[in-house]
C-alpha cells in the first residue's frame, strides 16, 4: 500500500520513518514538521497495513517485521524509489538490522555501530559494562539461564524480604517486565490492580517459567523504589549534543502519560559519559530509577529515537530535527530549554474511509475531502 499526500517539488529533505504505527510516531513526526529551516518530506513505513501514523505522513508504504528475509531488500527498495536522505528507525526490532546493512543503502541510516547495540540492546551486557567501567548507575543483577540460577539470584538479592525484578535482557518497553514482591497483599492485587500489572509472587511466575521446554534467559536485578526519569541524548560517538531528563510520573504500559522537563545534572553527566563510551550514535534515550539511597540507576538504554521525546521538543530541544541535521553533517545549533515544562498525555482516534484512507476527524484533510464530496 502506498499512498502521496502532498508534493515533493519544494521538499528539501526526505526522511523515511520505521514504525509508523508506534505509541511516539505522531510526536516525532510533529517534531520534524515542527522546524522551519527546511520542508521535509516524511515517508512512513510500518508492518501494519493499518498504522495510524499513515494518516500522518506524506507517503506510507507496508514493511515486512525487522527481523524478516525480506525487511532490507524491502527498505532499500522503497528508500531509492523515494530517494530518501536518512532513514529513522523508531523501532527496537529494526535498529539492529538496518546497521548491518547500513553500506546498503544510499541514505544516511540514524542507527549506531553493531558494537555498541549490542551492549546497550542487551541487559546483561549493558549491566556487566557499566560495573566494568566503575559508573555508580550499575545496579545490582545477576544474568540467569536455570531455574536454579534464577532461585539462587532472587534469594541473593533479598527475596522474599525485598522485592525483586526479573526482564528479559533484550526487550522492548515494559515487555516481559515483572516485580516479585511477597508482602503485598494478594487478594487486593487480584481484585483491584489492572490485569497489566507487572507486581507478581515467586510462587505465581516459577511454575510458567519452568514450564517451558528450556528456562528462559533472564536478567534479574534489584528492585529501585524511587522516582524514575527518562534522559533523552543526541549522541555524536565522542561527543554529544543537548542531554534532556524527563520524570516518568504517570506511565501506562511503559508509555510516560505525564511528566515534566528537569535539568537533573547527575543525570546529565551520566548520561553524557556513557554515550561516550558506548560511541552511540544520533537519538539515544537512557531511563533511570533512584534506589534506596537516592543514587539513579540505569533501567536500560533505547538507542533510538523514543515514543515521548516530544517533551523535550515542547521545552525548546527539538531532538529528533537536531540528530537529522546530525545526520546530513550540519552543525547543531545551540538549544535554550524551558526547564520545568510538563506533559499530560490523552487518546486521539484514527478514523478510515470506506475506501481505507486514513484520517483524524476534524484534521484539514479531512476537512478538504469532505468538501470535495459534496
Amino acid at each position: 500500500m502506498s499512498q502521496q499526500t502532498t508534493g515533493s517539488d519544494d521538499t528539501d529533505l526526505t526522511v523515511l520513518m520505521t514504525g509508523a504505527g508506534a505509541p511516539g510516531a505522531a510526536g516525532i513526526i510533529r517534531s520534524l514538521r515542527a522546524t522551519d529551516e527546511r520542508s521535509i518530506h516524511i515517508v512512513g513505513v510500518d508492518m501494519d497495513s493499518e498504522a495510524y501514523g499513515f494518516a500522518l505522513v506524506d507517503e506510507y508504504a507496508t514493511v515486512p517485521a525487522g527481523d524478516a528475509d525480506g525487511y532490507i531488500p524491502r527498505m532499500i527498495a522503497l528508500a531509492n524509489r523515494v530517494d530518501a536522505d536518512v532513514i529513522l528507525p523508531l523501532t527496537t526490532a529494526e535498529v539492529e538490522p538496518l546497521a548491518a546493512a547500513r553500506d546498503r543503502f544510499d541514505a544516511t541510516v540514524m542507527v549506531s555501530d553493531r558494537e555498541a547495540l549490542s551492549v546497550a540492546n542487551d541487559k546483561g551486557s549493558l549491566y556487566s559494562f557499566l560495573d566494568r567501567e566503575g559508573f555508580d548507575a550499575a545496579p545490582d543483577y545477576r544474568r540467569v539461564d536455570t531455574e536454579s540460577a534464577f532461585l539462587t539470584a532472587v534469594d541473593t538479592l533479598g527475596y522474599p524480604d525485598r522485592p525483586v525484578c526479573f526482564k528479559p535482557p533484550v526487550a522492548s518497553g515494559m515487555r516481559g517486565f515483572r516485580v516479585l514482591d511477597e508482602d503485598g497483599d494478594r487478594l487486593t492485587r487480584l481484585l483491584e490492580s489492572k490485569p497489566d500489572s507487572a507486581v507478581t509472587t515467586l510462587a505465581e511466575v516459577r511454575p510458567i517459567l519452568t514450564s517451558a521446554e528450556e528456562f528462559p534467559e533472564l536478567a534479574v536485578m534489584e528492585y529501585l523504589p524511587g522516582d524514575e526519569y527518562s534522559v533523552d541524548v543526541v549522541a555524536m560517538g565522542d561527543s554529544v549534543g543537548p542531554v534532556i531528563p524527563r520524570s516518568r510520573q504517570r506511565t501506562r504500559a511503559g508509555i510516560s502519560f505525564a511528566g515534566t522537563v528537569e535539568r537533573r545534572e547527575e543525570l546529565i553527566e551520566t548520561a553524557t559519559e556513557i554515550c561516550q563510551q558506548l560511541g552511540l550514535r544520533y537519538n539515544v534515550n537512557i531511563q533511570f530509577k533512584y534506589d534506596g539511597d537516592g543514587t539513579p540507576k540505569v533501567i536500560e538504554i533505547n538507542p533510538r529515537v523514543a515514543g515521548t521525546i516530544i517533551m523535550g521538543v515542547a521545552a525548546g530541544a527539538n531532538m529528533p530535527y537536531l540528530a537529522v541535521k546530525h545526520a546530513l553533517g550540519e552543525p547543531l545549533p545551540s538549544v535554550d530549554v524551558q526547564w520545568g515544562t510538563r506533559m499530560a498525555r490523552y487518546w486521539q482516534e484514527l478514523f478510515r474511509t470506506p475506501d481505507g484512507e486514513p484520517y483524524h476527524f476534524g484534521s484539514t484533510a479531512e476537512r478538504k475531502r469532505q468538501v470535495e464530496a459534496r
